[in-house]
């Protein structure tokens, strides 16, 4: 393997998913902003909108997240031309 090509500053960061508030504690290199302390210890928050805890393929839930996409818009501005 070649040598000093992967990075070295490796940490434990909290992942937020921020539509339903759950964290969990992974390492990573990504950079945050924010920090959160669990048990005494402070750590780096990252806020994610979506992860497994809120996707629908691993809830079995269908969901209606905040925010909506090119598509969404497009049958909501033409939906009233829709033809029966």
């Amino acid at each position: 393997m070649k040598k000093n090509i992967h990075p070295n500053n490796y940490r434990k960061v909290v992942f937020k998913d921020i539509n339903n508030e759950k964290t969990f504690i992974c390492r990573s290199t990504v950079r945050t902003k924010d920090v959160i302390k669990i048990n005494g210890i402070n750590y780096p928050l990252y806020k994610m909108e979506i992860s497994s805890y809120s996707h629908p393929f691993f809830t079995g839930e269908k969901r209606f997240f905040g925010k909506t996409g090119p598509a969404e818009k497009f049958k909501k501005k033409y939906e009233k031309y829709k033809k029966f």
